[in-house]
């Protein structure tokens, strides 16, 4: 699958559901790899809010994120269109605080992008694919999520409130390719307890009966009704036999599940990829949705740095034997500290030093508790990217590289006999003039011991030899 991003822009505006804002929203064709960001073009320098679960700084009555100064409230339901239709990459431009509320749903949403349409990317998706289940679980309030592997992106959610208008009810969407006619057009809701509230505090400034479902769960006597329908500024509210604030005709049977599973795909949408996996969720909300996103985010990273760590099989055949090392570097024993190239591309190498302990600085370096000096991890790392390098001209013989600058190095594992010292190193910047900037990562197992970014020149020694045969010539 290939990552997609709009054809061209959308436009929309709004009022926010809790600021009261009237806020216009541009959604714009972003290039590859770069994910949901928000712009707040209304701030001095426009700063950017990335759509990061780690970002999130409320969830009380939605999901509000912060970055670089700049909030921005209600993301859920734009980020679940977006991911529902499985666009990957989009600016979100906005000239105010909170995303519109529409009809509190993601359908007008959804029904703009589709408008003008998404168009195909030349990076591949990349998936975060869930190898076990992964677990969250509130007891108190009866809450338990569960992502469980699957090569698919199913959702399912179970909520009982305890409500004779509501019960339980559970909703579940088998494919994204159903977000847009089951799931898109359920609204937000709340109860009639909550709305009091919610007005008590200042809160739903943008609150329509037109934008949201209100449950009455209780009796309300003729005068309540008068004063609700002063805060809406409506000429009559009413309730019918249902319990539904001025007898708005639900979408769907069990709206409100399908609603709280927009809510689920829009918070996941914060992990930062898209995931394969069954999703479970009984009683679900904002606060529980971002701590379950997080959870598997942490997973992801935890992968990502495994990802990092190089393999070494002993059985396989290297790229570079100690002899051949040996040629393509200046160094001899007793300072040739690689052993072997298993691994070698146009921007990384991998190569393995065995530690044995009759190596010779361990008879000067601690020797009733032998310790690989620091600085020779370094050094052996160096001359792997040495490699790298050299491996790229005809002549090595010819070439020595030398050290110009040592940065951030971190050494956090002891190296000892008997282990293998597998080094890797990385170009960060294409080579200029000589001068090469690599990181340096060194790794027993998949322990990372050694660490570090330094900046060398290969600079030629000497001029190659003529061929015999041209010597040959010249003097006949």
């Amino acid at each position: 699958m290939k990552q997609t991003t709009l054809k061209g822009t959308v436009n929309l505006s709004g009022v926010g559901l809790h600021t009261g804002a009237l806020v216009n929203m541009v959604l714009k064709p972003a290039a590859e790899n770069h994910g949901y960001k928000f712009q707040r073009v209304d701030i001095e320098g426009a700063p950017i809010v990335d759509a990061d679960v780690d970002n999130v700084v409320d969830t009380s009555r939605g999901t509000t994120i912060e970055q670089n100064g700049a909030r921005v409230y209600t993301v859920e339901h734009i980020l679940a269109a977006l991911a529902g239709l499985e666009i990957d990459n989009v600016l979100i431009e906005l000239d105010g605080p909170e995303i519109p509320i529409m009809d509190g749903s993601a359908e007008i949403f959804v029904n703009e992008i589709l408008k003008v349409g998404s168009i195909e990317q030349d990076a591949e998706r990349e998936y975060f694919v869930v190898p076990s289940n992964i677990h969250y679980e509130e007891d108190d309030k009866g809450l338990e999520m569960i992502a469980m592997p699957l090569d698919d992106y199913r959702l399912t959610v179970m909520v009982d409130y305890n409500s004779p208008v509501l019960g339980s009810q559970h909703a579940s969407v088998m494919s994204l390719k159903d977000f847009q006619q089951e799931i898109a057009p359920s609204r937000t809701f709340c109860f009639l307890h909550e709305l009091e509230m919610l007005l008590s505090q200042n809160l739903i400034k943008g609150g329509d009966l037109s934008n949201a479902i209100v449950i009455v769960d209780r009796h309300v006597e003729d005068n309540e009704l008068e004063h609700l329908a002063q805060l809406f500024n409506k000429p009559k509210v009413e309730v019918r036999k249902e319990g539904i604030l001025n007898n708005v005709d639900l979408r769907y049977q069990n709206e409100p599940a399908r609603h709280k599973l927009l809510d689920l795909i829009g918070d996941l949408a914060l992990i930062g990829m898209p995931i394969r996996a069954q999703i479970m969720a009984a009683r679900p909300g904002h606060a529980a949705n971002v701590a379950f996103a997080k959870k598997i985010k942490a997973l992801i990273k935890k992968k990502r740095a495994k990802a990092d760590i190089p393999h070494y099989d002993p059985s396989k055949k290297p790229v570079y034997e100690h002899s051949e090392i040996s040629k393509l570097l200046p160094h001899k024993f007793p300072f040739l500290l690689v052993d072997k190239v298993i691994e070698l591309t146009a921007n990384h190498v991998v190569a393995v030093k065995n530690i044995t302990g009759d190596q010779y600085f361990f008879q000067g370096h601690f020797p009733e508790n032998p310790i690989m000096p620091g600085v020779l991890q370094i050094e052996a790392l160096a001359q792997a990217g040495g490699v790298l390098v050299l491996s790229k001209v005809p002549d090595p013989e010819n070439y020595s590289t030398y050290f110009m600058k040592i940065d951030n190095a971190k050494f956090k594992e002891k190296v000892v006999p008997g282990d293998t010292l597998i080094l890797r190193m990385e170009l960060i910047a294409p080579i200029r003039r000589g001068v090469c900037i690599m990181k340096g990562s060194a790794y027993v197992g998949e322990k990372l011991v050694t660490e570090a970014e330094m900046v060398a020149q290969v600079i030629r020694d000497k001029a190659p030899a003529e061929p015999q045969e041209s010597v040959a010539a010249t003097a006949n």
